[in-house]
């Protein structure tokens, strides 16, 4: 499987912008969140945002938190996560990127983690708490294992953080498209476009945009404002939760190509 930076490197040869759906691991179990990645794979998506359940997820809106209940109360854990995903990834073309808050890592350890998420065939990280002055080390490890950590620019983040988080973010920029915590918003603020163009002053990495997205029109419009990728969670986490698994997983596969042709290659 390649690298997030080589998938977005072919992507961009060909005028695309990415779709990045996200699901929560373990909603309803981990066969069928294996399956959900096996169906988001074959329908458009261009990388997969895998969340890890978590007790206290500061980030997550009340869907994806509920997700991340259910999978608790099923007993999914870090380690079964990842078991998962090693018995998965080299059917994907998607490369998975592991959504996950820091406790679990500190829990493991931050070596020990970053060799067994290498092993389990994961591409990329995104932990939304960690703050860049303590990443680091983390960043330093995952680079020797070849796994890419992104960093999270939201739409009060200063110039001057902007172009810190710019140079040290792997594979893209994570742009959170609202103040706040993720879920479905019916528009998508005009605010992100001005925060796109500031990003693209200072880097020439991909830049994906998250945190409320819920529909075509609203990928399309970012994918218009310059967005190299367009993340999308709550939406599909709703979907999987609202039906019976069969039900669940055909919607979240009409679901995501809906948004891949929308998104389209740019003119």
């Amino acid at each position: 499987m390649t690298s997030i930076s080589q998938r977005f490197e072919v992507l961009r040869a060909k005028n695309q912008c990415a779709l990045i759906p996200f699901l929560t691991a373990g909603d309803p179990d981990l066969e069928n969140t294996a399956e959900a990645l096996r169906v988001l794979d074959a329908s458009g998506a261009d990388f997969i945002e895998l969340g890890v359940p978590y007790s206290d997820p500061l980030a997550d809106g009340p869907i994806i938190q509920a997700a991340a209940t259910r999978a608790l109360k099923q007993g999914t854990r870090l380690i079964h996560v990842l078991e998962m995903v090693q018995s998965v990834t080299r059917s994907l073309r998607s490369p998975i990127i592991l959504f996950t808050y820091y406790n679990p890592i500190l829990n493991m350890g931050v070596q020990r983690f970053l060799e067994r998420v290498a092993i389990s065939g994961v591409k990329g990280l995104v932990v939304p708490d960690l703050p860049l002055e303590e990443a680091g080390k983390l960043l330093q490890i995952a680079d020797s294992v070849g796994v890419e950590v992104t960093l999270l620019v939201t739409p009060n983040s200063s110039p001057e953080r902007i172009q810190a988080i710019a140079q040290q973010s792997q594979g893209f920029i994570y742009l959170v498209s609202v103040t706040g915590v993720t879920g479905i918003r019916q528009e998508v603020q005009t605010r992100v476009k001005d925060v796109l163009a500031q990003i693209r002053n200072v880097t020439d990495k991909p830049i994906g945009v998250g945190f409320g997205i819920s529909s075509p029109e609203q990928a399309l419009q970012l994918r218009e404002w310059g967005a190299d990728a367009v993340i999308v969670g709550s939406a599909f986490v709703q979907r999987l939760s609202d039906n019976t698994p069969y039900r669940g997983l055909r919607a979240i596969r009409d679901f995501c190509s809906d948004l891949k042709v929308s998104i389209g290659a740019r003119g």
